[in-house]
């Protein structure tokens, strides 16, 4: 990134982040953490579907199709839409240290426009934790994994407990993601940034 903002240079005693040792293991999909959620639900029809998979260490790969609905420029992805793609991303690093996060902090650099019908692959890792702080960062390349860098982003994330969500949130939608019979939904719906 260029010129990246005080606020995500980890502090000198930031430690070195840990797998969770049951974080899901590298190659397992994700899915997504809430079906209304706008990047990786099911449920919103004009979201992103970002599909994320766990890697390797603290890392997470994912990759969205942009669609019609996502331009801003004529036939091209909306600034806002890609800065969703890198936030939903590296918001999923978090799964991989069993916590729950909401970004403090986000910075993009928006390096080459990204046409629609483009997918876009995206790599994130979470490169230090100091106290509740968790520093990342993401890619975002068109052509393939490998291909030329589209966009990039580094964000600090802040652990939350579960009350953050409870407390803000719509009271209808929490007590929907609350009733939800099956634990594992119920519990991952207010595992991801907000």
């Amino acid at each position: 990134m260029s010129g990246t903002s005080e606020a995500l240079k980890p502090p000198a005693d930031a430690v070195k982040p840990v797998r969770h040792p049951e974080a899901p293991a590298p190659g397992e999909l994700l899915g997504a953490h809430y079906e209304h959620c706008f990047g990786c639900g099911e449920g919103q029809p004009h979201g992103l579907h970002l599909q994320t998979r766990a890697g390797d260490g603290v890392r997470v790969t994912a990759e969205f199709t942009v669609q019609a609905a996502h331009q801003g420029a004529p036939g091209l992805a909306h600034g806002g839409i890609l800065a969703t793609a890198l936030d939903e991303t590296l918001g999923s690093l978090n799964w991989l240290l069993r916590v729950i996060a909401v970004t403090g902090r986000l910075e993009t650099d928006f390096v080459r426009p990204v046409p629609v019908d483009t997918v876009l692959h995206l790599d994130a890792e979470v490169v230090a934790v100091h106290g509740r702080k968790i520093y990342s960062r993401a890619t975002g390349r068109i052509g393939g994994p490998d291909g030329p860098v589209a966009v990039r982003a580094e964000a600090l994330f802040i652990e939350v407990k579960v009350d953050h969500f409870i407390e803000n949130g719509r009271p209808a939608e929490i007590r929907a993601a609350m009733a939800d019979p099956d634990q594992v939904k119920r519990a991952r719906a207010f595992e991801v940034n907000p």
